[in-house]
């Protein structure tokens, strides 16, 4: 089973073809939340971005297969992939969401989303909760609950 729901993920991203910087505390970003080779100043296409997404879409779907032991719905895994795109691969094989969700507790899983909410402030240290964050990852937890 493959990520379908590409489009939530779209949605929570947003495209942009010049690089930028989510927030002060982020890395550069470009297309639809490509981290990986995305530099100030960078310009790219519409069908580069695609092939960004394609090629980002591949990492959290092996995430997924590599780290997820118990039966997902095909709303569960698109969930779980579009959390997996923001945060990352190893921040989600340390999270409370896979190890809920590896001992079958879905419901602990999806609340566990809500958890995700925060970035890091670099000249604090401290968690911040961010409105956008907080949104998707409710958007995340009824989609996964669906």
């Amino acid at each position: 089973m493959r990520i379908k729901n590409v489009e939530a993920i779209k949605e929570h991203e947003e495209l942009r073809l010049t690089s930028y910087l989510p927030t002060k505390n982020d890395v550069w970003t470009i297309g639809w939340g490509h981290t990986k080779n995305a530099k100030p100043n960078m310009t790219i296409t519409v069908a580069q971005a695609e092939q960004f997404l394609r090629e980002d879409l591949a990492w959290v779907e092996d995430t997924i297969d590599s780290l997820v032991k118990v039966p997902l719905t095909q709303n569960q895994r698109d969930a779980i992939g579009s959390l997996i795109f923001n945060i990352g691969a190893g921040a989600f094989s340390k999270s409370t969401v896979l190890r809920k969700v590896n001992s079958g507790d879905y419901k602990g899983a999806a609340d566990a989303f809500l958890m995700w909410d925060k970035q890091r402030d670099r000249q604090t240290g401290k968690m911040i909760p961010l409105r956008g964050l907080t949104i998707r990852r409710k958007k995340e937890r009824d989609l996964f609950n669906d």
